[in-house]
């Protein structure tokens, strides 16, 4: 885990490459044997007949659903922590609807475990995007595409002959869906946050951003390094149960603009920083109560 450690924060010393280690089984461990080897062959059935034939078939969106939530209930996702900013728990379906993301809008959301492509498809269904760090432009891509990118490594650049496109086109095309964008590019262990990659500038100015951030426990079905795909099938089903903490951020718009000003480098907005195909542009995000005028 040497090479990881170079990307480890100067400044507060988080190391977001790290996996976060499993807590000892101890005099547990035959029951966490038992739950994996009696769940494992439940979830290669729910999710092979889904991915390889229900999604292909007119069982609408409430049947999707089901079948994603069945695929998360089977390892014991049972638990999700949800808070929405603004809103007090158990007042979301009265007054505050407009504050979770809908279609038309972009899902901005931390990348940290497969389960986070599964979540957010069980209860938004939007279209999955690939972003990467050297271009504004985005990679369409599946749900199952969206679960193995979680296990690979990460992608300066597009591969040759892959079709690309901008989020304001999707939006464009697909008026009735939300677009989500993984804007970190890669996985990390879920304790930092990766400098963006510059496809959200792409956003039309009157388009809701809800950032979206996802955190679980145990903290071990995290993906930070690419490839382990045994040990995640262990935590993730030799543990009676795993909680999801969901935090839905107020949703910002994007004011980004062509022209090149001088700026200090203590007074760049974080996101002045982001660099693209073009160069860099005074680029920034702008809170929805800050741009009340935007509809």
């Amino acid at each position: 885990m040497e090479k990881y450690s170079q990307y480890r924060d100067r400044g507060s010393g988080i190391a977001p490459f790290f996996p976060i280690p499993t807590e000892s089984s101890g005099i547990y461990l035959p029951l966490h044997i038992f739950l994996f080897l009696f769940r494992l062959p439940l979830l290669v059935t729910v999710a092979v007949s889904y991915f390889f034939f229900l999604q292909w078939l007119p069982i609408g969106s409430l049947g999707k659903k089901a079948c994603l939530w069945s695929i998360l209930g089977v390892p014991g996702v049972w638990w999700i922590d949800l808070q929405i900013d603004g809103v007090r728990k158990g007042s979301l379906a009265r007054h505050h609807k407009a504050r979770l993301p809908q279609p038309s809008s972009i899902i901005v959301s931390s990348l940290t475990s497969p389960i986070d492509a599964l979540y957010l498809a069980a209860i938004f269904d939007p279209i999955f995007t690939a972003s990467f760090p050297s271009t504004r432009q985005v990679q369409r891509i599946s749900l199952f595409q969206a679960l193995l990118r979680a296990f690979s490594y990460p992608q300066q650049n597009p591969s040759p002959n892959t079709p690309l496109t901008d989020l304001r086109q999707l939006l464009k095309e697909h008026p009735n869906r939300a677009i989500a964008v993984f804007p970190e590019c890669t996985t990390t262990n879920g304790r930092g946050i990766l400098q963006f990659s510059p496809s959200l500038l792409t956003t039309p100015p009157t388009t809701k951003i809800f950032p979206i951030s996802l955190r679980y426990t145990p903290g071990d079905i995290t993906t930070a390094v690419p490839g382990v795909y045994l040990s995640f099938l262990w935590n993730l089903l030799s543990k009676p149960t795993h909680c999801i903490r969901v935090r839905i951020a107020e949703s910002v718009y994007n004011t980004a603009t062509t022209a090149l000003v001088a700026r200090s480098s203590y007074a760049t907005n974080f996101l002045d920083t982001l660099q693209d195909d073009t160069g860099s542009s005074t680029d920034t995000l702008q809170g929805s109560e800050e741009g009340d005028g935007i509809n």
